[in-house]
């Protein structure tokens, strides 16, 4: 990456030529510090690395090393809108259950069309190319030369933006190719691995003008863009503690070598401890915080369990000989982390796809006048409830986001989360609004894989998380909550 070269200042649709290295190259190293556990048993000397366990001073009084932001490499992109455009030009990346399942999504927003596509699959890539001649556009592009040719899609230039839906090793690659390449960049969670890799994307987002979205993180839900409307207009009073999770039993779908091929998602239990995936829990409840728009996220402490559910699953469910048994499993079964705001607030984080559990995010918001439980939704708040008894959450259904208000009932996974999410990314493209969310919010909810494995592995000793606005959090800007927009 050439720091060196000169910023685009303008909006967020400013070019910048740099080459990206190859993803080949990228995966290669990625690889190798993932093997070592991500460079996380000690703390690196360059700020922007500086994720590792705390030092022996800080563990023993419990305070995060101090790290201070590295330089920016442009202005701030909090706050900067995209440029009006009538069409949204998309490439997507990746064409698996996800990228599939998202192509529909893409396809059912007005103003949306499919320029391009990229899959080292080719018969998925063909599939796909398929549904969008179905829907009427013209035949995209396919690059599917190899697991490189992503690098072509990105070099084209009739794509406005860049959609991401491939394994986590690859996002950083994939995200800074199509920034360098002067595209805004739609990126699957987690945006990235590494806590160098996050700053590397705040700083290309600068740099570029161009934004750096994590574009799935479940804050388009009905209850969570409800509560998030309550809780600014003060219904929970003074706010004080939320709590986010990804409680998921995954077991058979990490086994199932059709589904997550490779098994790359498996592949993670094995080379790291912490939260694998916070994004689903951290950002709706960042939201109700404003987390990055007047609060932000200090640090982090986690503790986590033996990794016993997939040794044990896998002994029970696979035949003997069966390649999984190569493998140790190190992630803890259930990770539990405690987040602390600058105003003093606690955010507490949960995660595990490994033992029996129902599905639950949790999404929980308590303040001074009440509190709301997500799983199943109830709320109680005074002076509306007393006696100890839980109210009927769909009294409050009038707090309903716009957003709710217009589509009943959307189409799309996540009980209609998708398609909201890309709805609004398309209006807030098409109208030059700024986006709901940006690579600052991206970098946060992200943080927590690199410092929950630090944290685990240095007996729970505090970790700090990176102020990746460098100070512009402590500004209040617009975010979810956003007011319907007049097209």
């Amino acid at each position: 990456m050439n720091d060196a070269a000169t910023p685009n200042h303008g909006a967020a649709d400013g070019a910048d030529n740099d080459v990206s290295p190859s993803r080949r190259s990228v995966l290669r190293t990625t690889a190798g510090v993932a093997g070592a556990g991500l460079a996380l048993g000690a703390v690196g000397a360059a700020p922007a690395s500086a994720a590792g366990a705390a030092t022996a001073a800080g563990a023993a009084d419990h305070r995060p090393p101090q790290q201070s932001a590295p330089p920016r490499k442009g202005p701030t992109m909090a706050g900067v809108p995209f440029v009006r455009r009538s069409t949204v030009r998309v490439g997507i990346i990746g064409l698996g259950n996800r990228g599939s399942s998202m192509l529909g999504v893409f396809l059912a927003q007005p103003g949306v069309k499919i320029v391009a596509l990229a899959e080292p699959v080719r018969e998925k890539a063909e599939r796909a190319a398929a549904k969008v001649v179905a829907a009427g556009q013209p035949a995209p592009a396919i690059y599917a030369k190899d697991e490189d040719d992503y690098r072509r899609l990105c070099e084209r230039g009739d794509l406005d933006l860049v959609y991401v839906a491939t394994p986590w090793e690859t996002h950083f690659a994939m995200a800074k190719a199509a920034m360098l390449a002067g595209k805004h960049v739609g990126v699957e969670c987690p945006v990235a691995m590494r806590l160098d890799e996050l700053w590397a994307l705040v700083d290309l987002s600068e740099r570029t003008r161009r934004h750096c979205m994590q574009l799935e993180n479940c804050c388009y839900g009905r209850n969570e863009l409800r509560v998030l409307r309550m809780a600014h207009a003060g219904l929970f009073g003074e706010l004080l503690h939320t709590a986010g999770a990804y409680n998921h039993d995954l077991r058979d779908l990490l086994f199932d070598p059709d589904y997550y091929e490779g098994p790359w998602r498996r592949k993670w239990h094995t080379r790291l401890r912490g939260d694998l995936y916070p994004n689903h829990a951290f950002g709706p409840v960042a939201n109700y915080l404003d987390v990055n728009r007047g609060d932000r996220a200090v640090s982090i402490v986690s503790f986590g369990t033996p990794a016993l559910g997939l040794a044990e699953y896998r002994a029970a469910n696979k035949p003997p000989g069966d390649p999984s048994f190569k493998e140790t499993y190190t992630s803890a079964d259930r990770t539990f982390s405690m987040v602390r705001t600058a105003k003093g607030r606690v955010i507490r984080l949960e995660h595990d796809v490994s033992t029996p559990h129902p599905y639950s995010r949790i999404n929980s918001l308590g303040g001074t006048k009440g509190v709301f439980e997500d799983y199943p939704a109830r709320i109680y708040l005074e002076p509306d409830h007393s006696n100890h008894q839980w109210g009927d959450f769909g009294r409050y259904a009038d707090w309903d986001h716009w957003l709710w208000k217009e589509h009943a009932n959307p189409p799309g996974g996540h009980g209609g989360m998708d398609y909201l999410m890309v709805f609004r990314l398309v209006q807030c493209m098409r109208l030059g609004l700024v986006p709901d969310f940006d690579v600052y919010d991206a970098a946060t909810w992200t943080a927590p894989v690199p410092l929950s494995h630090a944290s685990i592995r240095a007996q729970g000793a505090p970790q700090e998380i990176p102020d990746f606005t460098r100070g512009e959090w402590r500004k209040a800007r617009s975010g979810m909550d956003s007011a319907k927009p007049v097209e």
